[in-house]
């Protein structure tokens, strides 16, 4: 597994090594010792979640203010643009954003630790997202923050007249309003 560093240095993209031939390929999505000694982290997982969407739904950006998920993303089919944003108030780098291209074809994962807001942009017809995470759902610690911040400012890619919303991502507060981490 290839690892690289992001612009926010906890959030790590995940090339896992991938053998193919004229039959298909082969790899390994998930093993927690090539994890733990390629990133460092020691992640335990409790829950896996799979989200289907059609293009230009955008999904988040989401986080739980207590027991935070750390979250392993990935794509098997379809497209997606992923951001994380840093909402730890003491960290120097609270309020910035990362964003990667997930797709089937390229196979690679995002590691988001807990402190980090969660979404993502679908860029093909759907898309099947899955990710891991370390804490469960709780729906009363669960939050969000709108997806077009200025203060964040993601570049959100190809999004063309407005992206498709649930009513929660709808009405998220602003990062200056919201609920975040110390």
């Amino acid at each position: 597994m290839e690892v690289t560093r992001t612009l926010l240095p906890e959030v790590l993209v995940l090339e896992p090594t991938v053998f193919g031939d004229e039959r298909g390929f082969f790899m390994e999505s998930w093993n927690a010792k090539t994890f733990q000694q390629a990133t460092g982290v020691d992640a335990t997982f409790v829950q896996d979640n799979h989200s289907r969407s059609v293009r230009n739904v955008l999904r988040g950006i989401h986080y739980q203010v207590e027991k935070p998920q750390g979250k392993l993303v990935r794509v098997v089919s379809g497209r997606v643009w992923d951001v994380a944003v840093d909402l730890r108030r003491s960290s120097p780098d609270f309020g910035k954003w990362i964003g990667t291209e997930l797709s089937a074809e390229n196979k690679k994962q995002v590691w988001i630790p807990p402190g980090f807001g969660h979404g993502f942009l679908v860029l093909s017809e759907t898309a099947d997202v899955l990710y891991k995470s370390t804490q469960y759902w709780i729906a009363e610690f669960d939050r969000s923050i709108v997806w077009n911040d200025p203060d964040i400012a993601v570049d959100w890619k190809h999004v063309h007249d407005g992206p498709l919303l649930s009513r929660r991502d709808q009405d998220a507060p602003r990062l200056r309003d919201a609920e975040v981490f110390p």
